[in-house]
């Protein structure tokens, strides 16, 4: 049952409230809207009232509202045909002598076509579904963040510095040092370190016990974001939990082990444990570890697990062994100001970060093999939903915020397409030609049919490759 519900409530209520913010806009601008459907293709159910029919779909991956409009025929297809097409004759089940085409045989007034109204309409129209979105994504962050508070780790003190090679002065930060201000205001947990970065503009200067760091920002290489990543809050090197079937726990590992040394390396925090594993993957290294008053030598072989790299994002093997550092971190609660603040900052950081996924992937320094598609959230959704409720939610706003991203896109059918279609008719005086519109609208459909069969494979390839894997040991091979 959660395979199918926690699904179902990601997608559907996303969608829902996506196509709920084009409809709400066509309505106040007075534009005639005959359906609302969530899903393409044949129903599952529908309801007619007042001028609309609602719609559930067998196909959810997406949904739509039918706006009348004289100048779509090339895409109504999507939407389930043009008013004409779909106009039911008197002896059509639904047929209504009072209603509009197609429900009955009145015609649409002039001024209830969507093209009959100005740009700025068109345009609040096409919009609001973004804008929805966004709402959606700020509003659930607000609520998880005043009913569960935010997330704190008391300390300020440095457990790792990865390099960063277009900002060497960052490596005048230790392992150890204690973070005592930055741009000048005191700090008093890592949160409040990671806010003062990411709130810098040409430069930051971190303040510890040892000296002020001046670290400049190159907006192309060296980022805020990128600063603020490179640094890593100190943990202990003490094994909290230690997880059934991985290779720490058939090693011996026990909750409460102190590491000492990893590859006859010292360990003085758990970052130190964690680089040493992460360069090992199959390669069996022994572990030092205090155990009450006694040593004890294990020997653990981690398994290889692929993962982004911190610093270029780019996929690649990393070594792991199956045990976890105590979660040092508390909840403080949030006054409503407070939680909307949180709620705001956080949508627009997960924006950016969609945007600059964009960005890595149209410069080529992130592969599309990263994108993933409605198998990796249905995954992403199941996995939230066992984790609690918290996380279901938190999926949601961040799906929600990608989708009004993505369909900003300047490509015809998403709703960035249909905006600068709009804008260059209306520059143009006239409406594209037939023929225009044809070519435009192939470009468009061959974009996400191409964007579709990457993500499907993606979702997809790995579960092939265990099939494959398995044909070939079934035939010895």
């Amino acid at each position: 049952m959660l395979a199918i519900l926690a699904p179902i409530l990601v997608f559907g209520l996303v969608i829902f409230v996506h196509e709920l913010g084009h409809f709400i806009a066509a309505k106040a601008v007075g534009v005639y809207a005959p359906r609302f459907s969530i899903g393409f293709g044949p129903s599952i159910f529908r309801f007619r009232r007042g001028e609309t029919e609602y719609i559930l779909a067998w196909l959810p991956l997406g949904g739509y509202v039918r706006m009348a409009s004289r100048h779509d025929a090339e895409t109504a297809f999507l939407e389930g045909g043009n008013e004409e097409q779909t106009a039911r004759s008197k002896t059509d089940a639904g047929y209504d002598p009072n209603a509009m085409i197609p429900f009955g045989p009145k015609p649409v007034p002039e001024d209830r076509w969507f093209e009959s109204k100005p740009l700025w309409a068109r345009i609040v129209i096409m919009i609001a579904g973004v804008v929805m979105n966004a709402v959606l994504a700020i509003v659930v962050a607000t609520a998880l963040a005043f009913h569960y508070g935010q997330v704190i780790y008391p300390s300020t003190v440095i457990g790792s510095v990865r390099e960063i090679a277009e900002a060497p002065a960052l490596s005048q930060l230790h392992p150890g040092d204690t973070i005592r201000a930055v741009n000048g205001s005191p700090v008093h947990t890592w949160n409040d370190v990671r806010k003062e970065i990411l709130a810098s503009s040409d430069v930051v200067t971190i303040t510890t016990q040892r000296e002020a760091v001046r670290v400049p920002f190159n907006r192309k290489s060296v980022t805020p974001e990128q600063v603020a990543d490179g640094l890593v809050y100190y943990l202990p090197p003490v094994i909290d939990s230690v997880f059934a079937g991985e290779p720490a726990a058939g090693a011996g590992f026990q909750r409460g082990d102190s590491i000492v040394a990893v590859a006859e390396q010292p360990v003085h925090s758990w970052s130190d444990m964690v680089a040493q594993v992460g360069a090992s993957p199959n390669r069996a290294i022994t572990f030092v570890v205090r155990r009450g008053a006694a040593t004890e030598t294990l020997t653990v072989t981690p398994k290889p697990v692929s993962e982004p790299d911190p610093s270029t994002g780019r996929e690649h093997m990393v070594g792991k062994i199956g045990a976890a550092a105590r979660d040092p971190s508390i909840r403080e609660s949030l006054d409503l100001g407070a939680a909307v603040a949180w709620g705001l900052r956080i949508t627009r950081t997960n924006a950016g970060a969609v945007f600059k996924v964009l960005h890595d992937i149209g410069t080529g320094s992130v592969s599309v093999k990263e994108l993933g598609g409605p198998v990796a959230i249905t995954r992403a959704s199941v996995s939230a939903a066992r984790n609690g409720v918290d996380e279901l939610f938190y999926l949601i706003a961040l799906l929600s915020i990608n989708v009004a991203v993505l369909n900003l896109l300047p490509i015809p059918i998403l709703d960035g397409g249909q905006i600068l279609i709009n804008v260059l008719e209306s520059a143009k005086g006239s409406p594209f030609s037939m023929r225009t519109r044809e070519y435009i609208l192939r470009f468009g459909l061959f974009a996400i049919a191409l964007l579709f069969v990457i993500v499907m494979y993606n979702d997809t390839r790995a579960g092939f490759a265990k099939v494959f894997d398995w044909i070939g040991h079934l035939f010895g091979a």
